[in-house]
């Protein structure tokens, strides 16, 4: 059993030390414990540093963000045949002797993936404000993907190897919310566990105003869900039109019947116009759909050469990768 823990980085040299330390090195019922940095493009010392404290660094040529250092990392798990993955943070926000807590439900065959949950921890981890904005998120995840997930933005999670295998992020701005959006979508059993969060060290990167990071998250999960079910997403909208264009004629109908129909062409008009946008968006979702089929296949085409790449790198019959 090996458990590969990856630790996304940009410009963290006053705690990556101390991340990377922290990882414990003995964990009941794996055999064996690698630490990846993933550094996005760092313009100080990070990688430098992690490297001297025993971590694997793969380096990013350039400040990609969040999502593609944690897709990096998805694949360097696949490449190392790592059994389980733990993403954890740079900035020792979530406490690393919960990562025996966090894969047990993995390790006990019972979870796929696994969600550190900070919303359920007493004290509160954050101000009023933030907890009802972050409940409130969770929520709207929840309910768009299927998830039963009690904390939608954490970052400290456990993957199986089957969930990495079937894990591709698109999105740029963060995983977290695509990545529940997939695990729904390809049927994976998601776990919670209450996990305590340490004192900030620093001001978070990535929510620089609750307005902005709201916005951001709503057309991050809009965009996933539309990428995954396009069929379902313009056929809601384009039967909401015909649902508008029926109402209109059955009006126009009655008006008919009456003798005042005449009168009500406009109505007749805008119905037509309705019915033409209902249909035109539900042939949106037709294409949609097989363009999504599409994706999936090269998607499994991809995971098919990652797979076999690891298994000639095993046996050392291909080159390192």
């Amino acid at each position: 059993m090996k458990l590969l823990v990856q630790i996304p980085c940009w410009n963290e040299e006053a705690s990556i030390a101390d991340a990377v330390r922290a990882i414990p090195t003995r964990i009941a019922g794996v055999n064996t414990i690698e630490v990846l940095v993933i550094d996005d493009g760092s313009t100080d010392k990070s990688a430098r540093i992690a490297q001297e404290c025993g971590a694997t660094v793969i380096v990013l040529s350039r400040h990609q963000g969040l999502a593609d250092a944690f897709s990096a990392g998805i694949r360097a798990a696949i490449e190392r045949n790592a059994d389980i993955l733990v993403n954890t943070d740079a900035d020792l926000q979530y406490p690393a002797e919960r990562i025996e807590a966090l894969i047990a439900p993995i390790l006990e065959k019972k979870a796929d993936v696994v969600i550190g949950d900070r919303l359920s921890h007493r004290p509160a981890p954050f101000s009023p404000l933030k907890m009802f904005f972050e409940r409130m998120g969770t929520l709207f995840v929840r309910l768009v993907s299927g998830v039963p997930v009690r904390d939608a933005a954490s970052g400290f999670r456990a993957y199986s190897r089957d969930a990495l295998q079937n894990l591709f992020i698109h999105g740029k701005f963060t995983y977290t919310l695509e990545s529940i959006l997939v695990a729904g979508m390809q049927k994976l059993r998601v776990v919670n566990v209450p996990i305590p969060v340490n004192p900030p060290r620093r001001q978070s990167r990535l929510i620089r105003s609750i307005p902005g990071y709201i916005a951001r998250s709503v057309i991050t999960v809009l965009r996933a869900y539309l990428r995954y079910h396009p069929l379902i997403f313009f056929s809601s909208i384009g039967g909401a039109f015909l649902a508008a264009a029926l109402v209109l004629g059955m009006r126009y109908l009655w008006f008919f019947t009456i003798g005042q129909g005449s009168g009500h062409l406009q109505s007749l008009i805008l119905l037509s116009v309705l019915a033409m946008m209902g249909f035109q968006t539900i042939i949106l979702g037709l294409v949609g759909d097989v363009i999504a089929g599409n994706r999936r296949l090269l998607e499994e085409q991809r995971l098919t050469l990652l797979t076999r790449l690891a298994g000639r790198d095993a046996a050392g019959t291909g080159k390192p990768l």
